[in-house]
Parts: C-alpha cells; sequence; structure tokens
C-alpha cells in the first residue's frame, strides 16, 4: 500500500488529509470520521479495503486531529459538506474515471447522509455505519436549550461531551487505544452540536430524497448512537437503493470491533462495494 498526505486551506482553515492506494485501483473510498477523533483512526480500515482493490482517501474535519482551528469548531454544516466536496474531487483528481464512494462513520455518517441527500452527488455508492441520526441518550432539555441559545450568541462555547469510552467497542485494547491517542477530544462546541442536531433530523425526515446506492450499518447495542434512527432510514428511505444490516450485540465501531466481528462487517462492505462497479 502506498501512502500520502497532503493539505488543503478552506475559509481560512488549513486542512489535513491523507491516503492509501494499493497497487491497482478498482475504486476510491472517500472517508469521513466521527466526532472527536480522526482520519488516522482508519488506517487498518484502509489497509484492508486496500487488500481489495480500494483506495481511501480521508480527512480531518473541522476541529479535529491535525486540521488546524478550535477543537469540535466547524462554521457551519454547509462548510462541512464543503469539504466532503474537496475531498470528492481530489479523488477524481488522483484517480480519473474510476467508481468513487464516500464512506462515514458516526458523525461523519450524519455528514455523508447530508451530502448525499442535499448535494446530489454522481457516486457509485456510500456506506455509512453507526451514523448520528438519533443519540441513544436524551441530552437534558437545558443542555439543548443553551446550545440553541449559544449557537447565535456564542457559537464557539465549548463542554465536554463526557463520552463513555467503554461504549466504543467491545475490544478492550481498542478502547484503550482511543483513550491514549492524543488526537482524540471530547470538546462539543454549540453550534456545531446543534446543526448536527438538525442535520440529523433533516436526514430523518427526507430519506427519501436518497438517490445513490447505500450500504447502512448498525450493531444493535449501539450506547451512543441509537439503533432505531438507522433502521428509520432504511424503513423510510428509498427501499430499493438502501441494504440495511444490523449486527446483533456489536457497539458503536463496528470496524473496531474484535478481530472476528469487524472482518465479518469488513467482508459484508467488501461485497457490497465489489457488487456496485
Amino acid at each position: 500500500m502506498n501512502h500520502f498526505e497532503w493539505n488543503w486551506t478552506q475559509d481560512g482553515t488549513r486542512f489535513y488529509a491523507q491516503g492509501w492506494s494499493p497497487v491497482q485501483t478498482k475504486a476510491v473510498i472517500c472517508l469521513v470520521h466521527g466526532f472527536g477523533e480522526h482520519s488516522g483512526r482508519y488506517a487498518h480500515v484502509a489497509e484492508r479495503l486496500g487488500r481489495e482493490g480500494y483506495a481511501v482517501l480521508a480527512f480531518d474535519q473541522y476541529g479535529h486531529g491535525h486540521t488546524v482551528g478550535p477543537r469540535g469548531y466547524s462554521p457551519s454544516l454547509d462548510a462541512s459538506l464543503n469539504s466532503v466536496k474537496i475531498i470528492l474531487d481530489e479523488a477524481e483528481t488522483r484517480f480519473p474515471g474510476v467508481p468513487k464512494f464516500l464512506y462515514g462513520h458516526s458523525m461523519g455518517g450524519n455528514m455523508v447522509l447530508n451530502y448525499l441527500l442535499r448535494r446530489k452527488p454522481k457516486l457509485a455508492g456510500a456506506i455509512v455505519t453507526s451514523p448520528w441520526l438519533r443519540l441513544a441518550f436524551d441530552p437534558p432539555a437545558i443542555q439543548i436549550f443553551l446550545a440553541r441559545i449559544m449557537r447565535f450568541i456564542y457559537p464557539k462555547f465549548a463542554e465536554q461531551a463526557k463520552l463513555d469510552t467503554s461504549t466504543l467497542s467491545r475490544d478492550k485494547a481498542e478502547v484503550r487505544k482511543y483513550e491514549q491517542d492524543p488526537l482524540v477530544h471530547g470538546t462539543a462546541r454549540a453550534g456545531t452540536f446543534f446543526d448536527t442536531y438538525n442535520a440529523a433530523k433533516w436526514a430523518l425526515a427526507n430519506a427519501t430524497e436518497l438517490e445513490v446506492p447505500l450500504l447502512l450499518l448498525h450493531g444493535t447495542d449501539d450506547k451512543l448512537i441509537a439503533f432505531s434512527g438507522s433502521e428509520d432510514f432504511a424503513l423510510n428511505g428509498t427501499k430499493d437503493l438502501i441494504t440495511f444490516k444490523a449486527y446483533d450485540g456489536f457497539y458503536h465501531e463496528l470496524h473496531n470491533e474484535p478481530a472476528a466481528d469487524r472482518e465479518k462487517v469488513f467482508l459484508d462492505e467488501i461485497a457490497w462495494l465489489n457488487s456496485k462497479i
């Protein structure tokens, strides 16, 4: 696998991006990571998909990883979606003419679904895992109220998300890696939280607008993002375009579950990808 890095500047923010490419590339996957993490946490995903001929391009979102700026802060939903457009354009520049896919996890899954529904890209398909469509817990009403107010007064207002890391994966080694990763953060910004919260509700309400084949994956024991959100999107969305798969007892990060279980997920993804090219 060939690994490479680059940067771009968007609205004054310097973004970090990286890619992995096999010797022979049959398609390109542009990956959007989740809240608090970064693209480097998907190197093993890229390696596994690369063995099947898929190149992977990924970037650190606004306020994440090596991308410059206040932790956890994106200026707007549109700005975040513009980043997705930039990585897709990069994929076409580097790998012209081959099929392009999007892949989003958690908050990144929210971004990917909103990009598909709002921007209507011409893609071979998209994979979304454990998307933030509905939280598995109800934030206190006062927290939602304050986020709504602070979004207009001071959108960079920060709180710690206080994530229960034990719910990420049933593989304790993966949980420790997350906890010890210096690029991981737990800073939630009022404006970004409310934009994402609203975008999740909008995506659920507009699931019928989907025009791209979608593989939607979610673990039934996800304690961070509600399984019911994915289930409802699949039930209410464009039926002939959505392949929905539930993983009984799996936690939030399907790609970081114990080795045998994550391999089941990878094999399902690879089979679906191969069917679309």
